[in-house]
């Protein structure tokens, strides 16, 4: 086949990439080889926009024991117990064929965990879609829940927090992110580094199918009008073998057999095979005869760049490999040794009797090209619109569309589907601000959460980096555990638009700025760029999965009120910052301005003090404020524990609107016994933490003196009301 223009164009690649492979090469490349070159060195799989921004970002602390760089990150938690954990997008599949989309997501990003040796215990979700009055949305929304669902409750790990978010934005492009969370021991972690030469490479898993091809390279590209011509690209999911395929894994893990391991994620056994060899500075000559096929006359080609699911690449000790064979027979699994690491470092592909590709490792790895694309630097919004005189707005009214909306209602609808008790060790399900898996047999826990920020990102990219982890981290906090680590998925548009550029590179220095300062590196992430379709893109949206450490978990707190009479207090200070928040944007249909203020300072100091509140036994419930403001948090805590609370103004209170929707960083909601009143009061004055009496807890009513009386029941019915009907 002759490598046209339209050829080279139809791969993704550009004419200067074309040459650089040519001098790579000293020739031209085949077809096989170009399509190779496409798989790994399009911006899916080798970051070639983003490399350079990734580099500044913190990645260690005491507690990290793998960052970027393997499958996935990993992190001690004590007691020779480690935890590994990733997210990655799924976004364009899903948006193509939502159930698989979806479902391919989930299997690969547990494959990335286990891996590495560990036993998944968690999954967790970020998902995002368009207007619900968008004609897609709805389809798009109960295809993605039902494909995130299906695969995870087959195979048995419980999906156990996530996030369900609308904005036009997303109308031609949504956004899936999943995140698997699993446990290992220390001296059993793996990884996917080649070592020793004339080493077995096995081919374990499915057969290899059509499903998938270029799917790397899809989601290195805009959408355009013709999304439905590319469901062939669409991998297919089945979570029953996936289940075998891990306990295969984990059972052969149980020895020395294993010299190093990878998944067949994105790009298949192209990005597999290239990246174990690159890591160990070695080479792989792969026999293509033998790769297990479940469709006739598969060529080279198709076999390189299939994404069929359930897949993996093993390199093997010497003499292991019929003990390992039995493995996997018992779980009825293809078991093939397909090749052998080689001296040369060299990827080398035999297909009946020929040479039929020929690339040196590094071509495809570190010479692939990094760009510093030009960028903008966005400017901080002025503060244009006037919040002063509302007059108009009845607060009652304005409170109750808020969360009754599509992005402030419960969202039970979506979280019933998912099996969120399996395995026996959630201690805490989702609907507070995060879960809590027990570490099995052992009286220690993690806590996990997963939050984005894209309004803010798209005010002013730095603050709203910084905002998105901070807001994580006090999601930990609040359920008492100590924060380790993150994980990232940075979602975003056209990366050769110098704006969106500027929004990437300046979302990652307000990440950078908020990791250092709380020691919350980063240990795993995926970029995914392109999001967009007929040159519309979305609004930037990092996701952060954050995982902490609870030391006793049998001290449970959660944001559920306990007790009619305690007292509730707002720690943090309220300054009334309403650009950019739920109610500027749902009342006002005002969207403009700066995203609040973020103080690292204050956010540390504020944070720890509400874990030493935990750790003594003072808090009996805590809610970080976030979007909708204090009194959409307040309701949060009241409908989820069928307890009312009666809520003072403060003195002197000038705007009403200001006070109770500001969306000001920094701050929680803690309930305290009344009769520990004056010890808490104490040590805010010691610790010099600000905070104010908010309202007392009581049986019924959700109260707001001098403004509504509203029967708990009659205000969760109108929280719930959006999703059941949509």
């Amino acid at each position: 086949m002759n490598i046209t223009k339209e050829v080279i164009e139809k791969h993704g690649l550009t004419a200067d990439e074309f040459l650089v492979i040519k001098n790579l090469l000293q020739r031209e490349p085949n077809i096989l080889e170009l399509g190779i070159f496409s798989a790994m060195w399009n911006e899916h799989c080798s970051y070639k926009s983003s490399k350079i921004h990734l580099k500044k970002l913190p990645t260690k602390n005491k507690n990290v024991i793998q960052g970027p760089g393997e499958n996935a990150g990993i992190v001690d938690i004590g007691d020779g117990d480690a935890i590994v954990f990733k997210i990655e997008s799924h976004n364009h599949p899903s948006f193509i064929e939502p159930y698989q989309g979806a479902a391919t997501g989930v299997g690969g990003i547990l494959r990335d965990v286990f891996t590495m040796g560990a036993r998944p215990i968690a999954l967790l979700n970020s998902i995002h879609f368009g207007s619900p009055e968008n004609t897609k949305t709805r389809n798009l929304l109960h295809g993605v829940v039902s494909g995130i669902g299906g695969y995870g409750n087959c195979i048995g790990i419980p999906t156990v927090a996530g996030e369900t978010k609308f904005n036009k934005t997303y109308n031609e492009n949504i956004l899936v992110n999943a995140m698997a969370v699993g446990h290992v021991k220390k001296n059993k972690i793996f990884y996917s580094k080649a070592k020793g030469i004339g080493k077995s490479v096995v081919y374990v898993g499915s057969k290899t199918g059509r499903d998938g091809i270029h799917g790397a390279s899809m989601a290195s590209a805009e959408f355009d009008d013709d999304s439905e011509e590319k469901k062939p690209t669409v991998q297919v999911g089945d979570p029953f073998t996936e289940k075998l395929l891990m306990e295969a894994c984990l059972e052969l893990m149980k020895d020395n057999s294993i010299i190093s391991i990878q998944d067949m994620g994105a790009a298949g056994l192209t990005s597999s095979s290239v990246e174990m060899a690159f890591k160990g500075d070695l080479g792989i000559e792969i026999n293509l005869d033998k790769v297990p096929c479940r469709e006739e006359k598969m060529t080279p080609y198709e076999m390189m760049l299939s994404e069929s699911q359930e897949r993996m690449l093993i390199i093997l000790e010497d003499g292991k490999e019929n003990e390992a064979k039995k493995i996997f027979d018992k779980w009825d699994l293809d078991f093939v040794v397909i090749g052998k690491t080689i001296e040369t470092k060299k990827l080398k592909l035999h297909y009946k009797k020929d040479l039929v590709a020929d690339i040196p490792i590094e071509a495809l790895s570190s010479k692939a090209p990094q760009y510093e694309r030009k960028w903008t630097k966005t400017e901080l919004p002025k503060k244009e619109a006037n919040f002063k005189n509302l007059k108009k707005i009845n607060f009652k009214e304005s409170f109750l569309k808020i969360i009754s909306s599509s992005n402030h209602s419960n969202k039970k609808w979506i979280t019933e589907q998912y099996d969120q008790m399996v395995m026996c060790d959630t201690i805490q399900k989702s609907g507070s601000d995060a879960a809590i898996i027990r570490i099995h047999k052992k009286n220690k826990a993690i806590a996990v959460a997963v939050d984005s920020s894209a309004n803010y990102c798209k005010s002013h990219p730095i603050t709203g980096g910084k905002q998105i982890v901070c807001e994580n981290w006090r999601n930990l906090i609040s359920m008492g555990a100590k924060p380790i680590a993150i994980t990232n998925c940075l979602n975003f548009g056209n990366p050769e638009n110098p704006e969106i550029m500027g929004q990437f590179a300046e979302t990652i220095i307000g990440i950078k700025e908020a990791c250092e300062y709380l020691d919350y590196p980063v240990v795993s992430g995926n970029v995914s760029f392109y999001n967009g379709t007929n040159k519309k893109n979305i609004f930037p949206t990092p996701v952060i999965g954050g995982v902490g450490i609870i030391q006793k978990p049998e001290k449970k707190i959660n944001h559920l009120f306990k007790k009619a009479g305690n007292s509730v207090l707002l720690i943090g200070k309220t300054f009334g910052h309403l650009y950019q928040s739920a109610f500027s944007n749902e009342i006002l249909s005002i969207n403009e301005g700066p995203p609040p203020e973020i103080n690292l300072t204050n956010e540390k100091n504020n944070g720890e003090f509400v874990l030493e509140l935990i750790k003594q036994n003072l808090a009996l419930s805590v809610h970080d404020v976030s979007a909708g403001g204090t009194i959409v948090s307040l309701a949060e805590m009241s409908i989820d524990s069928s307890l009312g609370v009666k809520i003072e103004k403060p003195k002197n209170l000038n705007n009403i609107f200001e006070y109770f929707f500001g969306e000001d960083q920094g701050r929680y909601l803690v309930e305290i016994d009344k009769n520990n009143l004056n010890k808490v009061k104490d040590l805010f004055k010691k610790n010099n933490i600000f905070h104010e009496m908010i309202g007392v807890t009581q049986k019924d009513n959700f109260e707001l003196a001098g403004e509504f009386n509203i029967d708990i029941k009659e205000l969760s019915k109108i929280n719930n009301k959006w999703y059941y009907n949509y």
